[in-house]
C-alpha cells in the first residue's frame, strides 16, 4: 500500500497470538471489555475502584463540573500505600517477595518481602515526621537505582506528603530548579550511584543545587558508594544514622487522605518553556495504573516481572513501583547499564531470576541489538512470556529483534503508548491482540482515541494527523503545579474538549493506531510530511546502521530537506559510497521524497538520561544556533 508520495506503508504484517496465550489471558475478548468501558465509563471504573480497600467511599465516580480539571472518586478516602503494602499483609501475599534488586557490580543482590518492605516504608516514614514533614509537602528525591529510593517514595505517599523525584542523573541547574518550584523543605539523596563502574556523584551535585535555593532544610544521605563526601553539620543526616534512632520503630498508621490529594509531582520537559510539574493523585491514578498493568502484562503471582526504565521518569513511578505492588507482583530492579560489563548483562539476570517479564525503550533495544545475537543466545530466556516497549515507537526492525531473537518468537510484545501526563498506558496491546510491527494497536479500556486533522475532523485510514483522547480517565494528571493556565493553553486550547496529546499518527483500516512522533518531529519536503521515525526505521533497517536521528533543515526550495545522523555497527566503515547507499536504501524503504539531503556518520548520537535522541541539538548544531537547555543531556 502506498500514496502519491511513494511512501510505502507496512501494515499488513500481523503476528497472532499462540493458543496457549488466549487461554490462559486475563481478558479473552478486548472488543465486549472495551466496549463496556465506554459505554458506561463511571460504572465500569467503579466497579473496578470497588476491588481497592477505600476508608470511605466515593460519592460521586467521576466529577467534570470544572473541565479541563476533571476528578475521579470525589469524596472517597483511602491511600495508595493501603493497597500497594497494608492489604497485601493479610493474606499469603505478606511473605512474597515484592523487590529483588542486583547491584551493578553483581556482587550484592537485596530481596524484600511485602512485610520487610513495609518494616523498610514505615521507619522511613517515621524519620520524615520527625523532620517535620506533613502532608501537602512536597519531598524532592535524587538517587540512584536502589531500594531505597522505592521505599522513600512510599514512605512519602504513607504519610500523605507528596514526593517530586528528579532522576538521578540530572545536572545541578534542573535539580535547584525543581526543588525551588516544589518548595521542598527535605532532600533524599545518596553519597553516590554506580553507572558504568563509574561513581556518580550525587551528593557533591545535590550540594550545588542547594547553594542555589533557599528552601531545603534537611538533606537525608543514604550511603551507597561510600567514598568521602561534605556532610553540613544540622542540614545533613546520614540515613543509617537515623535508623538507629528509637523513634523510627513506632508504628506508622498509613494517612486516610482524599481521593484527590497529590500523590507527587513530576517534571516534563516541553519543547519550550521551563520544565512543567505534572500533578497525579491517590484515587484515580491508583485505579487506573493498576488495572492497566493487570491486563496488559497478563499478571500473576507466579510472574517475575522486570520494568528496565529507572524509577526517576513516569515509567518507574507508575510500572516499577506503584502498578506492581497494587497487584501484589514481584519485580526486578537492576542498578546499572545495560551492557556492563559485557553486552549479555540483561539476559545473564533474566536467566538467573528467571525473569518472566520484560519492558523496556526501544533505545535499549537497538542499542542491545548491535551487539549481534551470539549474547542473547548463549542464555536460557525461556522464562520470559511477555516483552514490553516504552519511550518512543519502536521501528518495526528492532520489534522484529525483539521479538525472534529474546522473545524466541512466542512472547507478544506489548508496544505501549503513553505519556508522563496520562499517568499510565493509553494505546497498547493486550496479549490477545493480533500485533502489527511498529503499531500501538489499539486504545486501553476507557480511552476513547481519535487521529484528527487541523480542523479537528477525525482523519481517514492512512492519513496522518494529530493524536487526541477525547474524555478524560481516571489517571490523567491534574494540572501544572502553580500553573493552571499553562495546563489549559498546552492542552486543551486548540480543541477544547479533547486532550491533545502533542504526537502525530494514523489509524490503518482495522483502526490500529500507528504513532509517528512528536508533532514537533515532523518534517515537512516539498509540502509533504515525514515523521523522523519513519526515516530513521528506514536507516535503521540497512544491516550497518545501529542507530539513527532525522532533522529537517530549511532549503531554499524545498522548504526542508532531511539530514540523517547515524552510528555505525561494528565491522562497518565510514565511506562517501556506504553515505550514497544509505541514501538510496531510504529512498528504496519509504519513497524518493524522504531520500536524506546529507548523512553525517557519528560515535555517539545526543541522548536525554531517558534515552530520547535530543533532535534539537542536532538542529541547533547544524544550523549554528544557541544549544539552549542541555541539563538533559546524558553525559
Amino acid at each position: 500500500m502506498s500514496d502519491e508520495t511513494g511512501i510505502k506503508q507496512s501494515e499488513g504484517e500481523v503476528y497472532y497470538p499462540s493458543q496457549s496465550i488466549k487461554e490462559n489471558a486475563l481478558c479473552k475478548d478486548y472488543d465486549s471489555m472495551y466496549s463496556r468501558s465506554i459505554e458506561d465509563p463511571e460504572k465500569f471504573w467503579g466497579e473496578i475502584a470497588g476491588e481497592f480497600d477505600w476508608s470511605q467511599k466515593w460519592e460521586k465516580v467521576y466529577d467534570d463540573s470544572t473541565p479541563p480539571f476533571f476528578k475521579w472518586f470525589t469524596g472517597g478516602k483511602t491511600n495508595i500505600v493501603t493497597n500497594a503494602i497494608d492489604r497485601h499483609l493479610k493474606t499469603f501475599r505478606k511473605n512474597k517477595l515484592a523487590l529483588i534488586w542486583e547491584s551493578e557490580a553483581g556482587d550484592d543482590v537485596r530481596t524484600y518481602s511485602y512485610f520487610s518492605l513495609n518494616r523498610e516504608v514505615i521507619k522511613f516514614a517515621n524519620v520524615l515526621k520527625s523532620m517535620g514533614v506533613q502532608k501537602g509537602d512536597i519531598v524532592t528525591i535524587y538517587m540512584p537505582r536502589i531500594p531505597e529510593l522505592v521505599f522513600a517514595m512510599l514512605a512519602c505517599a504513607k504519610i500523605g506528603a507528596a514526593h517530586s523525584v528528579v532522576y538521578g542523573g540530572f545536572s545541578v541547574e534542573s535539580l535547584a530548579e525543581r526543588i525551588e518550584d516544589a518548595q521542598s523543605k527535605v532532600l533524599i539523596t545518596a553519597d553516590g550511584g554506580y553507572m558504568r563502574g563509574k561513581i556518580v556523584n550525587l551528593k557533591q551535585i545535590a550540594d550545588e543545587a542547594l547553594a542555589r535555593q533557599g528552601t531545603i532544610e534537611h538533606c537525608v544521605v543514604v550511603r551507597r558508594t561510600g567514598h568521602e563526601i561534605y556532610m553540613e553539620s544540622g542540614r545533613d543526616y546520614w540515613y543509617h544514622d537515623l535508623l538507629s534512632v528509637p523513634v523510627v520503630n513506632q508504628p506508622c498508621e498509613t494517612e486516610q487522605v482524599d481521593a484527590e490529594t497529590m500523590l507527587f509531582i513530576l517534571y516534563t520537559s516541553g519543547t519550550t518553556g521551563r520544565p512543567k510539574g505534572v500533578i497525579h493523585t491517590h484515587g484515580g491514578y491508583m485505579v487506573y495504573t493498576a488495572t492497566s498493568f493487570k491486563y496488559v502484562f497478563d499478571i500473576n503471582d507466579e510472574d517475575r516481572y522486570w520494568c528496565a526504565a529507572d524509577p526517576g521518569w513516569i515509567t518507574g513511578h507508575s510500572y516499577i513501583v506503584y502498578a506492581p505492588l497494587l497487584n501484589g507482583a514481584t519485580s526486578f530492579m537492576y542498578e546499572g547499564a545495560p551492557n556492563f560489563p559485557y553486552p549479555n548483562r540483561w539476559w545473564k539476570m533474566i536467566e538467573k531470576y528467571g525473569i518472566t517479564i520484560l519492558y523496556t525503550a526501544p533505545t535499549a533495544i537497538r542499542g542491545l541489538m548491535r551487539f549481534g545475537n551470539a549474547w542473547p543466545n548463549r542464555h536460557d530466556l525461556s522464562s520470559l512470556r511477555i516483552l514490553g516497549s516504552v519511550g518512543e515507537p519502536i521501528n518495526p526492525e528492532a520489534w522484529r529483534w525483539y521479538y525472534e531473537v529474546i522473545g524466541k518468537s512466542k512472547c507478544p510484545i506489548m508496544d505501549t503508548w503513553w505519556q508522563t501526563e496520562t499517568g499510565g498506558f493509553m494505546i497498547t496491546p493486550l496479549p490477545v491482540t493480533p500485533l502489527k510491527p511498529g503499531s500501538a494497536t489499539k486504545p486501553f479500556f476507557g480511552i476513547e482515541v481519535d487521529v484528527i486533522d487541523l480542523d479537528g475532523k477525525s482523519a481517514a485510514p492512512g492519513e496522518e494527523g494529530i493524536l487526541v483522547i477525547k474524555k478524560p480517565w481516571p489517571s490523567i494528571m491534574r494540572g501544572i503545579l502553580h500553573d493552571p493556565e499553562r495546563y489549559k493553553q498546552q492542552y486543551w486550547s486548540k480543541y477544547t474538549t479533547m486532550y491533545e496529546a502533542g504526537d502525530s499518527a494514523r489509524k490503518d483500516q482495522d483502526g490500529y493506531i500507528w504513532v509517528i512522533g512528536r508533532l514537533d518531529d515532523v518534517i515537512k519536503v516539498s509540502g509533504y510530511r515525514l515523521g523522523t521515525a519513519e526515516i530513521e526505521s528506514a536507516l535503521v533497517s540497512h544491516s550497518a546502521i545501529a542507530e539513527a536521528a532525522a532533522i529537517g533543515l530549511p532549503h531554499e526550495v524545498k522548504g526542508n530537506v532531511i539530514h540523517a545522523y547515524v552510528v555505525l555497527r561494528a565491522g562497518y566503515v565510514a565511506s562517501d559510497s556506504l553515505m550514497e547507499e544509505l541514501k538510496k536504501h531510504v529512498g528504496h524503504e519509504i519513497g524518493p521524497i524522504a531520500r536524506p539531503e546529507r548523512i553525517n556518520f557519528m560515535d555517539a548520537l545526543p541522548k536525554t538520561r531517558s534515552g530520547k535522541i535530543m533532535r534539537r541539538l542536532l538542529r541547533a548544531r547544524a544550523l549554528g544556533l544557541p544549544e539552549g537547555d542541555k541539563s538533559t543531556l546524558e553525559e
